[in-house]
């Protein structure tokens, strides 16, 4: 979603504004802005699309000043144009904002009442005018804010100059990241650690009713009451060199390649040295008194979760179910008091899955957040946080935040089943000895990339595709849709298999890309009777499977792409890797943008 960033200095701000927002653009926009203040007046300059021109605006105009705040933004009201790119300014205050104010139209029309004259068509812009409005009244700064603050409605977060106290930037958090950063002479202030990586480690993340001002030698925190308040300065680990490419040609490709080494990290992490046991000794839960297990998510991380809750009802026995987070709280769903939410998370951030996890915390339920990010407010929230370890993500289109969830529920799984008493040691020895083998597989699917680069133009040429699969599988044919419409543009969507017949068979001919995931497992004989079913219509079969099933499939498959025999167990994650590869050729010959796909955004802080 949209991103924020600040600096108080001694020096000009403008080029490490700009620079700070790069570490920004993986969380997806559509326009950019900075703002500072030069001699006592606020100035700022815009520009539609990417950064880049934003700092040709810059060459063409230089924007001196040592205090000033920045943004990308990813459109909810108003189209993307110079116009609503922020920071929005009346002359007197400058606002950038992530989140949505709900409230507006109420706002705005009270405002345009009282004679405020709105140049924008965002929900940002009454942020500028009611604290103008309120000035205008008397009120001082302090005043003002609290004043406004009160107000208003939604999720936001807020950073804001005023011409009429040039030495520091007012922040405040209500749903949406922010985090202070603790320089040496110099103060920041970002959406999260990646922004505020290359200027220092040293960062103090806001709470919910948290107002801060920023001064250049500290921040003053309080809530909107005014009482201080202490929030605790922590290192972060985040490094420039885990941000950059390192070779790669996207970031999406970069963290393809990570898979391996994530993989492994995490699971010696939580596997014994004897790899015989999962340990999760932070997790106090009596997973034998649990009657049902609800699993909610959004996009990547449902299907996930999706995959989970195949894992749960066979090892744990136990019943699962797994939502949509959007839908979630709103269909009043039944949540015993002996039950657990689990929810994921990449960011930790996804505003529709933080509502679900109060949602259950309020129906009594004990909760589990698995995310990427241990600082995010998913993670201080939930009873108990499972933190998966994959490192910065900065692609847009999630891949190795995918697999790093796959293990981290895997494990779970196993610790649940155990606690249960559905799992024999024997049991857990096996499965903990089939988890160790998933960075290797990875590796083996990494050495053909040559053939899943042949095999994307296939589905580069074509305007639609089918993914179909069964079992564990089948939610990571709806990823490997997911993954070819988010970064191609090919329209793609996947199905259980044994549902082809009944409605998306109509769609199938000589155009269409049928790609089929089909290990030889259990279900590969009606697998590959649905194979006949496409080739029978003329439909483009790309296949995987093992060398075994591919020799019994035959000449019905047009492309046939050799996947290494894993355990059923572990194939979900493995069999991640060849979709991500196919979706990332597909998306390299058609010419999109990889790493920002258009429209999307990584962490999406609102409903």
């Amino acid at each position: 979603m949209c991103g924020i960033v600040g600096i108080v200095s001694q020096e000009d701000a403008a080029d490490r504004l700009v620079a700070a927002l790069r570490g920004l653009e993986y969380r997806g926009y559509d326009s950019s802005g900075i703002a500072t203040i030069v001699d006592g007046q606020i100035d700022r300059r815009r520009a539609e699309g990417k950064l880049r021109n934003l700092e040709a605006r810059l060459r063409e105009s230089w924007l001196a000043g040592s205090i000033g705040i920045g943004h990308t933004r990813w459109a909810t009201h108003g189209i993307p144009n110079e116009i609503n790119a922020h920071p929005h300014s009346d002359g007197r205050v400058a606002v950038v904002h992530n989140g949505i104010i709900e409230n507006f139209r109420e706002l705005r029309t009270e405002l345009e009442g009282r004679g405020r004259t709105f140049g924008s068509a965002t929900d940002t812009e009454v942020v500028v005018h009611l604290l103008s409005d309120l000035l205008d009244q008397g009120l001082s700064i302090d005043e003002a804010i609290r004043t406004g603050l009160s107000r208003l409605s939604g999720a936001y977060a807020l950073a804001i100059l005023f011409k009429d106290a040039p030495d520091r930037i007012w922040v405040a958090k209500q749903g949406s990241p922010l985090a202070i950063g603790y320089g040496e002479g110099e103060m920041f202030i970002g959406s999260d650690a990646i922004a505020l990586a290359p200027m220092t480690d040293r960062i103090a993340f806001l709470e919910n009713g948290d107002l801060a001002e920023i001064r250049i030698d500290g921040a003053t925190i309080t809530d909107m009451a005014g009482t201080p308040i202490t929030r605790a300065i922590t290192p972060t680990h985040v490094t420039g060199a885990a941000i950059g490419k390192a070779g790669h040609r996207h970031f999406m490709h970069k963290e393809i390649y990570e898979q391996p080494s994530v993989a492994g990290d995490r699971l010696r992490s939580l596997i014994t040295a004897e790899g015989d046991r999962v340990e999760m000794p932070f997790i106090d839960i009596d997973f034998a008194t649990v009657s049902k297990v609800s699993i909610v998510a959004c996009g990547t991380s449902f299907y996930a979760g999706s995959v989970a809750r195949y894992w749960l009802e066979d090892l744990g026995k136990v019943t699962a179910d797994v939502e949509v987070a959007s839908e979630f709280r709103y269909r009043s769903p039944y949540l015993p008091p002996d039950g657990i939410t689990i929810v994921i998370s990449q960011s930790g951030e996804t505003a529709d899955t933080l509502a679900a996890l109060e949602h259950a915390k309020a129906a009594g339920q004990k909760t589990i957040a698995i995310v990427n990010v241990p600082s995010s407010t998913m993670a201080r929230a939930a009873h108990v946080s499972l933190r998966t370890y994959a490192g910065p993500e900065i692609g847009v289109a999630s891949t190795k935040a995918f697999t790093s969830q796959l293990i981290a529920l895997a494990c779970l799984v196993i610790v649940i089943a155990r606690g249960r008493g559905a799992l024999t040691p024997e049991r857990e020895r096996v499965l903990t000895q089939i988890l160790l083998r998933t960075p290797h597989h990875m590796a083996d699917i990494l050495q053909a990339e040559p053939d899943f680069e042949r095999a994307a133009r296939v589905l580069s040429s074509a305007d639609n595709a089918l993914y179909l699969a069964r079992g564990t599988l089948f939610p990571v044919a709806l990823e490997g849709a997911l993954k070819l419409k988010e970064v191609s543009y090919v329209h793609a969507e996947g199905y259980a298999a044994g549902e082809m017949k009944h409605g998306p068979i109509a769609l199938i001919d000589e155009n269409m890309p049928v790609l089929v995931i089909a290990p030889v497992d259990p279900w590969f004989d009606k697998t590959a009777a649905n194979i006949q079913e496409v080739a029978a219509r003329k439909g483009r079969v790309i296949a995987l499977s093992d060398a075994a099933g591919l020799e019994r499939l035959g000449d019905s498959v047009e492309v046939g792409l050799t996947l290494p025999v894993v355990d059923p167990f572990i194939a979900p994650i493995v069999f991640a890797l060849p979709l991500q590869l196919l979706a990332y050729h597909a998306a390299v010959q058609r010419g999109t943008d990889v790493d920002q796909p258009r429209n999307l955004a990584k962490s999406v802080t609102v409903e």
